[in-house]
């Protein structure tokens, strides 16, 4: 029978061989805490189109262990309520919570440059392994985390206790932060925000830090980490690629409809200078996030194969339709804004300063705005208003 610890070492190992896993001690806290027992009841393996519920009582002890301790993301809910020891068969389903795959777990962490004596707030609970993974180190009197689904939170609490860590687990929406335990030294955030609260800023000491993923679609988001003043704002830089689940409450509702119906009528129409499809491309789909931070990528296929692409800003009653011709894109725009006007001057604008990474993108946060920047390319630069 497989040993528990000593699928742990080896996860520590491969963590530490990719260059992800880099503290002592975090390592030891890789190699103590207990993954499996934060999986339970079970999740749910994706096949595709469908998912397969796994779950303890159900799997032999080894493939559970050689499950837990595998290097990918694992879905624990689906749907904002199914877990997997409530489907007898593989089902189709939105994924809602999950224990995010260890790699970015850790590196979150290593990222937070945390020391003894660090009081965390986590915004997103989840299944409670990462908040495990700080309490090891900290104590757990010095880790606050917040999810806003309630059996998600019992199922955390329930591991967390198990585990031997009565931290401070609360139920609410971790947008607003946890202000009863505030100030903190640091902020994690463990769900995609379109701006980062200010709240947590608030919440946050002056010179303590904050780090969270920022963008509206699912991929062409960025983690972002700041540093915040002691005049209250905060400011930093995006320091790499980062994907997660959205905010409950600010989680995108997908276009539906007749797309064809809501393209009917186009103000205008020309040929592309760049090709919509660049937008499938993490960073193009970063500077489009934030040239336009409330439209939607929207992917289709015409009744001849051939693609559709389409950008959607319901708030702005607006839309562009991409239309291909041999190997040349014509965009047909209706509604008050030129979408692909804006994303377009973005991306020649970053073609021309050598498209320039993400980590590029600078970052600072006031209780009124939002304001992003690359210095590569002086007329990127974008400032959203909070309303």
């Amino acid at each position: 029978m497989t040993d528990p610890a000593s699928e742990r070492r080896r996860l520590a190992t491969v963590l530490t061989n990719g260059g992800v896993l880099k503290s002592p001690w975090l390592r030891a806290a890789v190699e103590a805490v207990p993954r499996e027992r934060f999986l339970r009841p079970g999740v749910f393996l994706d096949e595709g189109r469908t998912w397969r519920p796994v779950t303890t009582a159900d799997t032999d002890p080894d493939e559970w262990l050689k499950i837990a301790y595998g290097v990918d993301t694992l879905t624990t809910q689906l749907d904002g309520h199914l877990t997997a020891d409530q489907a007898d068969e593989s089902v189709i389903g939105v994924p809602t919570s999950s224990s995010t795959d260890p790699a970015t777990v850790v590196g979150m962490i290593e990222t937070l440059d945390l020391a003894t004596g660090h009081r965390v707030l986590e915004i997103g609970t989840g299944t409670g392994y990462s908040t495990a993974l700080m309490c090891h180190y900290l104590g757990e009197d010095n880790v606050a985390t917040v999810e806003v689904d309630a059996q998600v939170a019992a199922r955390a609490d329930a591991a967390l206790e198990a585990a031997g860590f009565s931290t401070w687990t609360a139920t609410g929406d971790g947008l607003l932060g946890h202000p009863f335990r505030a100030p903190y030294d640091r902020t994690i955030a463990t769900c995609a925000v379109r701006r980062i609260p200010y709240a947590w800023i608030r919440q946050t000491r002056p010179g303590g830090v904050v780090l969270g993923t920022v963008g509206s679609w699912s991929w062409g988001t960025g983690l972002a980490k700041l540093t915040v003043g002691d005049d209250g704002t905060a400011e930093g830089s995006i320091v790499g690629r980062s994907s997660f689940m959205h905010a409950r409450a600010q989680a995108v509702v997908p276009v539906a409809g007749d797309l064809s119906a809501r393209t009917a009528y186009a103000d205008r129409e020309r040929r592309t200078q760049v090709s919509p499809l660049v937008l499938e491309e993490w960073m193009p789909a970063f500077l489009a996030e934030e040239a336009t931070p409330s439209a939607q990528f929207v992917r289709a296929t015409d009744s001849d194969g051939s693609p559709l692409r389409y950008l959607f800003d319901p708030e702005r009653e607006s839309f562009a339709e991409f239309l291909i011709d041999d190997e040349s894109w014509t965009v047909r725009q209706g509604g008050p804004v030129a979408l692909w006007d804006d994303v377009e001057r973005a991306l020649v604008a970053w073609q021309d300063a050598g498209a320039p990474e993400i980590d590029s993108v600078r970052l600072r946060v006031t209780p009124a705005s939002h304001l992003y920047w690359i210095d590569q390319a002086p007329s990127l630069r974008w400032e959203h208003r909070i309303t």
